[in-house]
């Protein structure tokens, strides 16, 4: 497959082939959301130390050790595994900054991803002070601490505002076989290698460029009938192809929303 290297995509991709990369989040947003999170635990866990039967423990120190120990674990760990399995990555420090905790490939994490970050941060957040995490977390372009090494996680900025590259064009001379052409489902990551390379390829050497467009012209083929007459360039017929593919998806939106408007009547908001 030509969806290797620099073309290969395990991201985001929308209905036009745009894959979108969120950037992690800079180190001191992500020691501003600790903050605001770590004020939390210790809201907490004074409130807990407050309601706890003391009474109850009188001279049992055993029973003492274990509430101890049942308040800090709860505060420490319970309490950021919870927030974060149960709202997909957010503390209350990352819903006020904008950030999420996400997996590598940007997926939504678990209860293990969050259990695992949980376990890792009462070392080398809690009995370390943040020295621990904040030199691993300056180390590293994605500000990863190492509960996000091990839980394969990383922290990203969901308030940014994307800047998608311009439509493929349809050239005019392959306008009338592209629209009676048939194209089949082409595989999201196959849709985004072309529309890189369509975006990309002044970019690139001229060996580079012809080995890559050659390959991708060779897998996107199968997705099409019949196939681009013989004079075409290869790049021409991805760039019609990557056009046509918008201009349907686009007549469909547009169909779907008449139909929708028809059913459910006109929408309040757009009034």
């Amino acid at each position: 497959m030509a969806t290797r290297g620099i073309f290969e995509t395990d991201r985001f991709v929308t209905s036009e082939a745009v894959e979108i990369d969120l950037p992690a989040a800079s180190l001191p947003m992500r020691m501003a959301s600790g903050a605001i999170d770590l004020a939390i635990v210790v809201i907490v866990l004074l409130l807990a130390f407050w309601a706890s039967p003391w009474s109850l423990v009188g001279q049992d120190m055993a029973l003492l050790q274990a509430i101890l120990i049942l308040l800090l674990v709860g505060s420490l760990v319970a309490v950021p595994v919870a927030s974060e399995t149960f709202s997909q990555g957010r503390t209350l420090g990352k819903l006020v900054f904008g950030l999420r905790t996400v997996r590598d490939d940007t997926g939504p994490i678990g209860f293990r991803h969050a259990l695992i970050r949980g376990l890792t941060a009462w070392f080398e957040v809690w009995l370390t002070a943040g020295g621990l995490a904040l030199l691993i977390a300056a180390s590293n372009e994605r500000a990863k601490r190492l509960g996000d090494f091990l839980a394969g996680t990383y922290v990203v900025r969901e308030r940014v505002r994307l800047s998608l590259p311009a439509p493929a064009e349809m050239p005019a001379e392959l306008a009338p076989w592209a629209i009676g052409t048939d194209i089949g489902v082409i595989p999201d990551g196959l849709a985004v290698a072309v529309r890189q390379f369509l975006t990309r390829r002044q970019e690139l050497t001229p060996p580079s460029r012809a080995a890559t467009g050659s390959a991708l012209f060779s897998d996107l083929m199968p997705y099409v009938s019949p196939p681009p007459p013989p004079w075409a360039h290869p790049e021409a017929v991805m760039s019609a192809i990557m056009a046509e593919r918008r201009r349907r998806d686009m007549i469909k939106l547009e169909r779907d929303d008449r139909l929708r408007a028809r059913v459910l009547g006109p929408d309040p908001l757009s009034r």
